[in-house]
């Protein structure tokens, strides 16, 4: 399966899951925006340390959203390579292995 088609299905299980959680959805909504919002960090600075937490922790469907967004972000596939070098060096193999999955889902997503 694609990395675009991983992110539209992971989005349709997380719209199934709010629906039948909507306070719990509507919270983390509310953690979500209260951390992107304007500060010290652009917001594509901000998408990067989430890259990287997702990359570290080893989550695939954060990894993709995470790379939509950086590209939506205006982010360049050269700044990806220096962020996921950093994830390497802290994350050791489990790391790599999912650099290599941002990697791939930034070189499908910024294709289409």
């Amino acid at each position: 399966m694609s990395y675009i088609a991983k992110t539209a299905e992971i989005r349709t299980e997380l719209r199934a899951l709010h629906r039948l959680n909507p306070e719990t959805a509507k919270g983390f909504g509310a953690l979500s925006a209260g951390a992107m919002a304007d500060g010290s960090l652009s917001k594509k600075e901000r998408e990067y340390v989430a890259l990287a937490i997702a990359v570290t922790q080893r989550c695939e469907p954060c990894v993709n959203l995470h790379v939509e967004a950086l590209i939506k972000a205006g982010a360049s596939r050269e700044e990806l390579g220096s962020v996921l070098a950093m994830c390497v060096q802290m994350g050791g193999g489990p790391a790599l292995m999912y650099a290599a999955h941002a990697l791939a889902a930034w070189d499908e997503m910024a294709a289409a």
